[in-house]
């Protein structure tokens, strides 16, 4: 696209895009209804194969990164241990409870959880579970309860629940009793027919009040059933039998964490709630049943941020306290070295291994054993001798384990098989349905090390037969990230290539309509490039099928092989391109370059400045010096223009600066508005721009839209957007004595250069290299009114108080139309100024805007690479809003030059030269 004005201006009037003299005005002139006609046609070709393309495209990410983990099918492996270590086992789970504020003393240096201390000195075992962003209730549970984590195909339900059914610790039970919050016990018992459970309603939870009194709630529920076994014999025979798992949600940490932070005397009192109630429920259970055959687990979901918030994967959320006493479980250690005995080589959360234990924690003492969220569901499994859950992904700590020798292995190795199953049924999916099915290569010949491990066992040689085990528990894990992304490759090329095959049609689209590029326009090669083009699709289509893919699979391969082939029928046009460019010089390939660098430079920064705003800032403050100097040797007379341009950007460069959220001030607002602040006056003000035609130029206009922006404002956005109107206006001001610069070089041009001037028509004129400028700063300017003062796409961008000027009265239609209104009206801001501009240098508005919509695009493949499916929910989301931002632009830039021609068709655009308010700038 670069080539658009260079085409032009080079090339002689005998070559392929040359120009004949006045034959070829009369030419013209006798054509352009054709032309028009033509145009027409072909360019709302082009918009519905952009929607069609976007639409189809931005649901890729979808079948790439947020496929879901889980499969079944699987057959559950069980430890052969000749009597499992526990015969129940007590699950508690502090909803919310950091690490720290549980192993570190109060300000009076004694410690808030005194009885999980005295475990952890005497009884049990200790360490840190990491969690894996994101660190929220529902996922933290699954990786307790199920072994895995985050299912990423979750974002389809909203983060609210997992959209595909899983195992875990519960369905393997003989039965499970289970007691808390109503958003956590149903999720795992409200489908298991061998479960008792019981919830307190949603109006319980109240953050005015303290929340630790729904941790009592969940103690009470169980102590009741212990109690009403003694007159309900069923229920006592239930409760002696083996494989019983009981659960306890305790949720008032999390509660108090959000009301009042974690620092607060009543978060940091519900830890001793907690701790009183693990005491409580240790000795109820040791009364009542008297066999010492219970097993006991204290941990939590995820930690607190100071700000009493979590989800992102920093310490104070993923780290969270492990102790395990019991049943099956090791008594303490003392430490040596380290004072660790990590049970995996990788935490999920990316932290380093032997991180020292903190003094304050008092503990450095005792051995530690820290683990990966999802190991807690094995460890479960493994004391009540159960398979471990089919969709687990968990190593099993045998740190906190007491068994023998044999034992360990046989309980390693069934962890192994239980991994290494799920591998093989993923492998058979894929190889089923592929033609060109590719395996997991280091599992080729798993069966032979099952085998191998299996004479070492009989062979009573279990060191060897533990490392091969654990080697090949490795190896299934990798082999499973591998099926994950078996596809990824593929799609991922096939996106990038339509993407790519795009931006190329658009290119061509603009060279051949808007360039001085000429040629039968309407002449394409040929039938044979067609032909070949639907063969491939068929045979495309035809393999799709025969591997069973998804349909949208098709949709994402036709539309690519579509775009190519109609890139190859322009042969000609590129094969003149070609030759064109063989013979240019070398000057004129520096200017290429350079156009192209700085517009990839300008659009890589705006995909960076999704994330930093700071970005504007820089850019303004350059911007304002570069053009100022440009229109200071540009201007021939003395002009306070340069001085006006520079400024207005510096001014509009420190809004970047600010936060996004500032609290409400109608200080900011009222002094641009006078007394006058009813809702009377507001629709006063739009209606006397919408029926009162009283000024035709772009810079009148432009205010009065700014104007009624400053109705719907309530705090610094109002100032906000008066700077970028007038960065608008000097926008205006730069390219109108640009303009004029051009038009007096252009008189002293020879008569034999007059081909770099043609026009399209009456009224345009055809795009050069230079031009390019346009659609890059319409960009920045419109993603500042994106990011300016915070995110559109934010939820924070709806401030019901923003409308009380037009309505008082509640009406959510009315109100809604408004906010909408308000969100829209920076936007037609910026395109009334590109309008403006577009009709005083006569370049064609059509043209431009493909430009906007290839540019978009370059960002759109960058965030395409840059959607996450790891992380928290927020960081998740970001990810998938960038993407859907920049992919939505072909469609709501449209919208929004459609509803703008409105208002800006009557424009009139003066001439510098006679324009005197200009000269006395």
């Amino acid at each position: 696209m670069f080539l658009v004005g260079e085409l032009g201006r080079s090339m002689r009037s005998d070559g392929i895009l040359g120009v004949g003299g006045s034959d070829q005005s009369r030419a013209t002139a006798v054509v352009v209804a054709s032309r028009r006609r033509w145009l027409k046609r072909r360019e709302t070709w082009l918009v519905v194969l952009g929607v069609a393309l976007h639409a189809v495209y931005m649901l890729s990410i979808f079948d790439i990164y947020f496929k879901t983990p889980i499969v079944h099918g699987m057959d559950p492996v069980p430890p052969r241990f000749s009597e499992p270590p526990a015969k129940r086992l007590v699950l508690l789970i502090s909803d919310g409870l950091r690490a720290d504020k549980f192993f570190e003393p109060d300000e009076e240096g004694k410690y808030r959880a005194p009885f999980l201390r005295n475990i952890i000195k005497n009884q049990g075992r200790w360490g840190v579970s990491h969690a894996r962003p994101p660190t929220e209730s529902r996922p933290g549970h699954v990786a307790i309860i199920a072994g895995f984590y985050e299912d990423p195909s979750a974002v389809t339900k909203g983060w609210k629940a997992n959209p595909v059914e899983f195992d875990s610790v519960f369905n393997q039970s003989r039965h499970t009793f289970a007691f808390g919050s109503p958003d956590i016990i149903p999720i795992f018992c409200s489908a298991l027919p061998h479960s008792t459970w019981n919830s307190y309603p949603h109006e319980y939870e109240d953050f005015a009040t303290d929340a630790s009194f729904l941790d009592e709630w969940s103690f009470d529920q169980f102590e009741g059933l212990l109690n009403r076994s003694h007159a309900d014999p069923k229920l006592k025979e239930l409760l002696h039998q083996d494989k019983l798992v009981v659960f306890l949600h305790l949720l008032g940490c999390d509660s108090n964490g959000h009301a009042h932070r974690p620092y607060s005397s009543i978060y940091l009192n519900n830890v001793k709630v907690v701790d009183k109630i693990a005491e409580r429920v240790y000795h109820l259970l040791e009364d009542y049943y008297r066999d010492n055959r219970t097993s006991y687990i204290f941990t939590a979901d995820h930690g607190m941020s100071d700000k009493g918030s979590h989800g992102d994967g920093h310490p104070t959320n993923t780290d969270t306290p492990l102790v395990a006493w019991g049943a099956g479980i090791q008594y303490p250690k003392p430490a040596s070295g380290n004072s660790h005995s990590d049970s995996v080589t990788t935490f999920v959360d990316k932290h380093a291994h032997d991180m020292p234990t903190p003094y304050d924690w008092g503990l450095r003492r005792v051995e530690r054993v820290d683990v990966n969220q999802a190991d807690i569901a094995p460890l479960m499994s493994t004391l009540l001798g159960l398979p471990c859950p089919v969709n687990s992904v968990g190593n099993l700590p045998l740190g906190y384990m007491k068994l023998n020798e044999a034992e360990e292995v046989e309980a390693v190795v069934a962890n192994t098989k239980q991994i290494l199953n799920q591998l093989l049924r993923k492998s058979y999916i894929k190889s089923s349905n592929s033609l060109f099915f590719k395996p997991f290569k280091p599992l080729v010949h798993h069966s032979f090390s099952l085998s191998q491990i299996d004479e070492l066992i009989s062979a009573k040689s279990y060191e060897a037969a533990m490392k091969l085990a654990v080697d090949l528990r490795n190896l299934s894990l990798e082999g499973l990230h591998y099926f994950q992304t078996y596809d990824w490759l593929m799609l991922m090329t096939v996106i990038t290539l339509g993407y790519t095959g795009w931006m190329i049609v658009l290119a061509l689209h603009v060279l051949q309509c808007y360039s001085s590029l000429s040629g039968d326009l309407s002449k394409k090669e040929h039938l044979s490039v067609y032909i070949s083009g639907c063969l491939l699709m068929a045979i495309l289509s035809v393999l799709n099928l025969v591997e069973h893919s998804p349909p949208l699979y098709h949709a994402y391969i036709g539309m690519t092989v579509f775009l190519w082939t109609q890139i190859f029928s322009e042969y000609r046009l590129i094969r003149g391109l070609w030759k064109y460019l063989r013979e240019r010089r070398a000057d004129y390939f520096i200017k290429l370059l350079f156009a192209a660098a700085v517009a990839v430079v300008i659009v890589e920064l705006l995909v960076h400045s999704f994330t930093e705003r700071k970005l504007y800032t820089w850019f303004f403050l350059i911007a304002g010096v570069v053009a100022s100097i440009l229109l200071h040797f540009s201007i021939p007379w003395r002009s306070g223009i340069p001085v006006f341009v520079c400024i207005s950007c510096w001014f509009l460069s420190v809004f970047t600066l600010m936060p996004a959220e500032i609290p409400d001030n109608n200080n900011l607002v009222s002094p641009f508005l006078g007394a006058n602040d009813t809702d009377i006056f507001g629709w006063c003000v739009i209606c006397d721009g919408v029926f009162v035609d009283k000024a035709s130029n772009a810079e009148s206009r432009i205010a009065f839209v700014t104007s009624v922006h400053k109705l719907v404002s309530c705090r610094y956005e109002a100032v906000f957007y008066s700077a970028l109107a007038v960065v608008l206006m000097a926008w205006i001001l730069f390219e109108n004595a640009s303009h004029h610069s051009s038009k007096v070089k252009e008189s002293s041009l020879s008569e034999n250069n007059t081909e770099e001037h043609i026009t399209i028509g009456s009224d345009e004129r055809y795009l050069q290299l230079s031009d390019v400028r346009i659609p890059l700063v319409f960009m920045v300017l419109f993603n500042v009114a994106f990011f300016g003062t915070g995110n559109f796409a934010s939820i924070a961008s709806f401030e019901i108080s923003s409308v009380y000027r037009f309505i008082t009265i509640f009406s959510p239609f009315l109100m809604a139309a408004l906010l909408i209104f308000k969100l829209f009206i920076p936007f037609m801001l910026v395109i009334c100024a590109f309008s403006a501009i577009t009709k005083l240098v006569r370049v064609p508005r059509l043209g431009c805007y493909f430009l906007v919509i290839l540019f978009s695009d370059i960002m759109t493949i960058h965030f395409f690479f840059l959607v996450k499916n790891t992380g928290s929910w927020m960081e998740i989301g970001n990810s998938i809003s960038h993407f859907g931002i920049v992919s939505a632009q072909v469609v709501f830039v449209l919208l929004l030059f459609a509803l703008t021609n409105l208002y800006t068709r009557s424009i009139r655009i003066k001439p510098l030269s006679t324009s005197p308010s200009l000269k006395t700038l």
